[in-house]
């Protein structure tokens, strides 16, 4: 059965709205939740970041409305991944390049790899040590996050040492840590972790943080919700 694409006359645009403009076939996206539009966005080299993706899947990467990609996965970290994703993205990438396994020399080669092949940022871990995070700091020259994941890490430590952003992700206390933060170091650019709810989202901006590194469901609860969609057809 071929769908039925909405023709412009079907769409109610309210005041001041403009013509939203899409693909005949790509319509059927993987779109942000609205509430990440109250953040105020992170200014990444003139481009205002406000959502990030936290995926490393292609399919979900090249058919969604994020602002950026937040290309972190639990192995270890190789050039070969950041390079696919940072070719295929069509939106600035932020590729995890160390942490508690790849450390030293290795994390440095894969951070300048990734600036080469154009990443936006770099990632690194929570148990990424200072002195490896100064070393990457003096030969890149992309913005570096480092993720925070509790209320006792040293916040002004990781700053002096080379972090340009901080990411929070505490679980369920994130809004806590990004409060103690911002109270702090009322500057610091800060992108955190806030669950799928809106309720969740609101209460991390509300808490401090300028960006939402946002869990999309996966592919196979995508592709659930197709089927389902045409089964009752």
């Amino acid at each position: 059965m071929v769908r039925k694409k909405p023709l412009i006359d079907d769409l109610v645009l309210e005041d001041g709205e403009v013509l939203p403009v899409q693909s005949r076939l790509r319509h059927n996206i993987l779109k942000m939740p609205e509430e990440i539009q109250e953040a105020s966005g992170i200014v990444v080299n003139g481009r205002r970041i406000r959502s990030l993706l936290f995926s490393t899947d292609l399919a979900i990467i090249h058919n969604c409305n994020a602002d950026a990609v937040f290309a972190v996965y639990p192995f270890t970290a190789h050039r070969s991944i950041s390079q696919g994703i940072i070719r295929m993205a069509p939106m600035p990438v932020f590729c995890g390049v160390g942490g508690g396994t790849t450390q030293g020399v290795r994390a440095v080669y894969l951070a300048t790899d990734a600036e080469a092949q154009g990443a936006a940022g770099l990632v690194l871990n929570a148990p990424f040590p200072n002195t490896d995070l100064r070393r990457i700091a003096r030969v890149i020259d992309i913005p570096i996050v480092v993720t925070v994941t509790g209320l006792d890490e040293n916040i002004g430590a990781r700053l002096r040492s080379g972090a340009s952003i901080l990411n929070v992700a505490g679980g369920r206390k994130t809004p806590e840590i990004v409060a103690r933060i911002r109270a702090s170091f009322p500057k610091a650019p800060i992108m955190a972790s806030s669950g799928r709810t809106s309720e969740s989202i609101k209460a991390t901006i509300n808490a401090g943080a300028n960006a939402i590194v946002y869990s999309p469901p996966s592919s196979a609860e995508l592709f659930r919700s197709l089927m389902d969609s045409y089964r009752q057809e």
